[in-house]
């Protein structure tokens, strides 16, 4: 989710960069990199962002990315050699931002939106390519990237995408199981809105798979080859949908048709908005984008048992300190990675998720001006590099560079 808002100066940029030829890697006079850091967190303050535990490597406005606003972020190590990149959603397009020295990240280049400017974008890797689809953006289908190719070349290119895949045109949001190459891609105009699966073994000839549709649609999932506790489907694909209204887990094992395992809701439901699960696959945690709206309930984090896949329960929701919206979450290893929209980053340590051990240990706020509930701030975060860097794209102040102690 996010606001509809914000286009006009995003389509004025991007129709300037088709004007200067933008295609194939031509250079872009960029501004210079503006931004803060690096700053340690010291008395709880790094440049003026409040923090706990979590340093600033490098902020990155919307200026220097060309930009009138931000939404999701993802991450690309090249295998060659461990560079790493940040990829990053905006308005018009999407930045690829080398950070592998986070206190002096460079901006390779844009890929411009294929059609017209949406303040939603979503972005995910497989095989050294990225796969990048719009909302609200008419037919811009998927467009395809060939990330090895921010390995030549300066700094401040315009990109064309290497392939697109247009069986859908607007579609919110694309998950992919890296395992088998197979793209989920949800809130399209075709399945209802549900899971629209794309073959991408072979990344630039994408290839229609099939369909499952869910009443409501979905809003985003999480598909993996399934190795979690439920031995009845040991080796399976599963897919745990977020659907707004409900939590959907479906079983899309190639070689058999999509099916739905089961729904499960929880108390206080607004919107089931993402969720992610820990590395047992025992327990989903899920954010819902508008519980603190509707019910005037402070910041929730919500644990799902899904040990037995046909029959998940709800265990709890951990409430925090503060009353802003959260967004979009990860977890690695014992930590949940939270982009909670205008209380910036907040990292969440457990011991045990069967009950609520959850603890903030960090947070970067990288909205200074208030906690309250709303769409500002962070839309989402990156915490997988190897190097520990942890990326979170601020819809309002551009890219966030972070170091956890």
């Amino acid at each position: 989710m996010g606001r509809r808002s914000r286009f006009v100066l995003g389509y004025i940029l991007v129709s300037a960069l088709a004007a200067c030829g933008g295609g194939g890697g031509s250079a872009l006079p960029l501004p210079p990199i503006v931004g803060t850091g690096p700053a340690v967190c010291a008395g709880g303050s790094a440049d003026g962002y409040s923090c706990s535990n979590i340093g600033l490597a490098k902020h990155l406005t919307l200026q220097t990315l060309g930009a009138s606003s931000g939404n999701d972020v993802w991450g690309w190590t090249d295998p060659a050699d461990g560079t790493e990149y940040v990829l990053m959603g905006l308005n018009n397009g999407t930045a690829f931002v080398r950070v592998s020295d986070p206190e002096n990240p460079q901006l390779i280049g844009l890929l411009p939106t294929q059609t017209s400017a949406s303040p939603w974008r979503d972005i995910k890797v497989y095989m050294n390519h990225a796969f990048i689809v719009a909302d609200g953006a008419g037919s811009h289908g998927m467009q395809v990237f060939d990330l090895t190719r921010l390995r030549m070349g300066g700094n401040g290119q315009i990109f064309a995408a290497d392939a697109m895949y247009i069986d859908f045109g607007s579609a919110h949001n694309i998950a992919i199981n890296e395992s088998t190459g197979f793209a989920y891609v949800v809130g399209s105009s075709t399945c209802s809105g549900g899971l629209h699966i794309v073959d991408i073994g072979d990344p630039i000839n994408p290839i229609f798979a099939d369909c499952h549709s869910m009443a409501g649609g979905a809003h985003d999932t999480q598909c993996v080859s399934y190795a979690g506790p439920d031995i009845d489907h040991a080796g399976s694909e599963i897919c745990f949908n977020s659907n707004e209204n409900s939590v959907v887990v479906v079983d899309v094992t190639n070689g058999s048709p999509p099916s739905t395992l089961a729904t499960v809701t929880y108390p206080s439901l607004g919107y089931a908005h993402q969720a992610w699960l820990d590395d047992s696959q025992r327990y989903l945690i899920v954010n819902d984008e508008f519980d603190e709206s509707i019910f005037g309930l402070q910041t929730g984090t919500i644990v799902i048992d899904v040990t037995d896949l046909d029959a998940p329960s709800y265990l709890y929701t951990h409430r925090h300190a503060t009353n802003s919206t959260d967004h979009n979450l990860y977890v690695v290893g014992n930590r949940i990675f939270e982009a909670n929209y205008t209380s910036g980053l907040r990292v969440l340590e457990f011991t045990s998720l069967a009950t609520d051990t959850l603890t903030e240990v960090a947070f970067f706020d990288t909205y200074p001006l208030n906690d309250n509930v709303g769409t500002d701030g962070a839309w989402s975060v990156y915490p997988f590099f190897p190097s520990g860097i942890v990326a979170v794209s601020d819809i309002d102040s551009g890219l966030f560079i972070l170091r956890p102690n």
